[in-house]
């Protein structure tokens, strides 16, 4: 039986977990409400929210007041839509095609039938899901992503409701930024802890590579 590695990157922590689950969930959230929902100090919800901004999870905007008193800083989930679009996750995107480019043209074999669009979106998929400590492996005939064993197997099983959803909200926020056919459709449910196959789905009917 595989064994679940431990979570990495800049949402290792269950702390930066809650932070991304209250601002996908709401965008334009202040520290003093993050503080609040999670009962962290103010200075540690910094800090969390630092490491989320240097990883293209969540963007940050000074709020526009029309009274007397010091605007407040908001931040709220980096979704990859023109408005809520980081530029480091812009960057990540950039830097994953080009590398997804140079890995084809070297080993051809390693190209996909699902076009040029779709491959780009894979490209940055992979490379985040890595950095988040997962091992993904990809059919493209299924679209499906097999992120066994999932470094949060032995999370509290009533955290892992949220762990997923947060996963699922990054990994479409990726695939919006990127831009093309395919979206995070939803978490199959695991026979076992350690199990996890995230079905994509695909707005355009794409080639069938068993063909």
């Amino acid at each position: 039986m595989a064994t679940a590695r431990p979570a990495c990157g800049p949402i290792s922590t269950y702390s930066r977990v809650q932070i991304l689950h209250l601002v996908q969930s709401r965008s334009r959230r202040t520290i003093g409400e993050l503080c609040e929902a999670t009962g962290l100090h103010q200075n540690t919800i910094r800090e969390h929210l630092q490491r989320l901004v240097e990883g293209g999870y969540v963007i940050v905007e000074t709020e526009h007041r029309t009274t007397r008193g010091r605007p407040r800083t908001l931040y709220s989930a980096a979704t990859g839509t023109p408005e809520a679009s980081s530029p480091v996750a812009r960057d990540k995107v950039t830097a994953a095609a080009r590398r997804g480019d140079l890995m084809r043209r070297a080993l051809p074999a390693t190209a996909s039938d699902l076009g040029r669009q779709a491959t780009y979106q894979l490209d940055a998929l992979v490379e985040h899901l890595e950095e988040s400590g997962f091992e993904p492996v990809i059919d493209d005939r299924k679209l499906t992503i097999d992120l066994t064993p999932c470094p949060h197997a032995a999370a509290r099983p009533e955290d892992r409701p949220v762990l997923c959803r947060v996963h699922l909200g990054l990994m479409q926020g990726v695939l919006t930024q990127a831009g093309g056919p395919l979206a995070a459709g939803f978490v199959r449910d695991p026979a076992l802890p350690e199990e996890c196959t995230v079905q994509l789905t695909s707005t355009v009917q794409l080639r069938d590579t068993a063909a």
